[in-house]
């Protein structure tokens, strides 16, 4: 980040979505590779000898190959500022993916070319059309066998009421991948492998009369499709697109490096700047009001050699200077922001000037929870980032009754990062708290991070529990009476009611029709955006 308070480069934030093993990681360190950011790149998730994306830094996530965590990477490219806030692959951690979804102003859709549109994708979508995120689709893996390209781009519009309009075209089927047409110019852009895809791809380009001499009908099969594709008035209109009804795509290959420097050219030209952000009370605090930003993701334990909280929080308006005195908006208290970081992966460096739209991580920012406010000068306050309906439910009961202090303290940072909901009652005390998750794999974190973070190992025994709904106080006492229903209260001050299945829902339901039994935001992702759309 600039030095500069008066650094005029433009800001480009984003995330990229896709189902696991769509390639969203490799993508990530591509474009980190191709903004110079990072020499050699991992290409791909490390196992044994093999070297792994530099955003992954849990070792769950360097064993198994999947991504459960979120982190931030600013660069520059072409006078911009880019921001790319990585995003858990795994649909366990799609509560984690829609923080951070509230923190971007427009999303790269990563698309398997041989698998099309996936479930994680889909619900992940809805998420970005909630908000008005503008999204560029990436049809990755095109160098392995795939599906036809109108076949994709069909099935894109049919099920998510985009109309794709491709920026370039594939030269050659899906599998022999060497080259696209660029469709704003007519060029062909030709690629050139590297040993493993570690270091960039060159790119060549020529005109199209030398490359029918080049490659003859396989040209012209491309030239026959871009045509097809003017012809059906499949070409890329800006004001549509940040509109949410067009989706430019792309053709590539993340593990090749194969199209990674055009999406980055893309995202600089068509991404949109930000824009500031509306605040509880319905007003804009414009990009230059006075200095404000909104916490999305609170992680500790990111390096052993630091041991600290880090709080990510993207600024929406003004200028952030390390040092400067901020207030808390959720608690009025004033604090020094003497540490701030940048930090991808287990890299950090320290930031002293930042814009909206840039991710600041601020250490050891204690009372500082995900969806907080914090601001200087003018007062204000954003709406919250909402929990999501839990589905799975497990006590968590410390291993060795002599570690209990570091037991209760890695409890409450988890729960204050949000990597577990934590539910309490009087009946079961503070030994025993009950975790509530979207996904299994999130119980799995707690416990390796439990044992490993905090030296205090957990039983974890499951709940028959399926469903959750929030009670009013008032309602409180006859709905913990009822028989096969739990009544426990979250951390943010919400009382939940869990059932053990639906059929024990309705029959509350039906047999006592006043109480009040509110669904939470479903974890399918079709919650309301927390912030307006565009």
């Amino acid at each position: 980040m600039s030095d500069s308070p008066h650094d005029a480069r433009p800001r480009r934030t984003f995330a990229v979505i896709s189902h696991p093993d769509a390639g969203k990681s490799t993508l990530t360190e591509a474009l980190a590779l191709h903004a110079q950011v990072i020499s050699e790149a991992g290409a791909v998730h490390g196992k044994g000898d093999r070297r792994a994306t530099v955003s992954d830094w849990m070792d769950m996530e360097r064993e198994r190959g999947i991504s459960v965590s979120s982190t931030a990477l600013q660069f520059e490219h072409d006078g911009h500022v880019v921001n790319l806030v990585d995003t858990p692959g795994h649909a366990d951690f799609s509560e984690d993916t829609y923080r951070v979804l509230s923190a971007v102003d427009a999303a790269v859709m990563l698309v398997d070319a041989a698998r099309g549109l996936e479930p994680q994708t889909l619900k992940l979508f809805r998420v970005c059309a909630h908000r008005g995120l503008p999204v560029i689709t990436v049809i990755n893996k095109w160098d392995r066998p795939g599906r036809d390209p109108l076949d994709l781009l069909d099935e894109i519009e049919q099920r998510i009421g985009l109309r794709p309009t491709p920026l370039t075209w594939p030269v050659g089927q899906a599998g022999d991948f060497h080259g696209v047409l660029d469709r704003r110019t007519g060029e062909y852009v030709a690629y050139t492998r590297t040993a493993g895809g570690a270091t960039r791809a060159p790119e060549t380009r020529m005109s199209a009369g030398s490359a029918h001499d080049l490659l003859g009908p396989t040209w012209d099969e491309a030239v026959e499709g871009h045509e097809l594709l003017g012809a059906d008035g499949a070409d890329h209109d800006h004001a549509a697109f940040l509109a949410g009804r067009t989706t430019p795509v792309l053709f590539a290959s993340a593990l090749l490096n194969f199209g990674v420097a055009e999406l980055l050219r893309t995202l600089v030209e068509l991404a949109p700047a930000p824009e500031g952000a509306h605040a509880e009370d319905g007003t804009l605090r414009a990009p230059t009001d006075d200095f404000s930003a909104f916490v999305f993701k609170v992680q500790a334990g990111m390096d052993r050699a630091h041991r600290d909280r880090l709080a990510f929080a993207r600024v929406v308006s003004g200028v952030f200077r390390r040092g400067m005195v901020v207030t808390h908006a959720q608690t009025d208290r004033p604090f020094a922001t003497k540490y701030a970081h940048a930090v991808f992966g287990r890299r950090r460096d320290a930031v002293e000037v930042a814009h909206p739209g840039d991710v600041i991580g601020l250490v050891n920012a204690g009372s500082v929870r995900v969806g907080d406010t914090i601001y200087a000068g003018r007062p204000v306050r954003f709406p919250g980032i909402p929990s999501f309906a839990p589905e799975h439910f497990a006590t968590a009961r410390a291993t060795d009754s002599g570690r209990y202090k570091q037991f209760r303290r890695g409890i409450e940072q988890l729960d204050q990062e949000g990597v577990v909901q934590v539910l309490r009652s009087e009946l079961r005390g503070e030994h025993e708290p009950v975790l509530a998750a979207v996904g299994p794999m999130q119980f799995e974190v707690a416990a390796a991070r439990m044992e490993a973070e905090f030296g205090a190992p957990i039983r974890l025994d499951p709940l028959g529990y399926q469903l959750a709904r929030a009670v009013d106080e008032a309602d409180l006492a006859e709905v913990a009476a009822l028989s096969g229903v739990e009544v426990l209260h979250r951390s943010d001050g919400v009382h939940l009611a869990l059932f053990p299945d639906r059929w024990r829902l309705g029959a509350v339901e039906r047999m006592h029709p006043h109480l009040d039994l509110r669904p939470l935001p479903a974890s399918d992702l079709d919650a309301e955006p927390t912030r307006p759309a565009r």
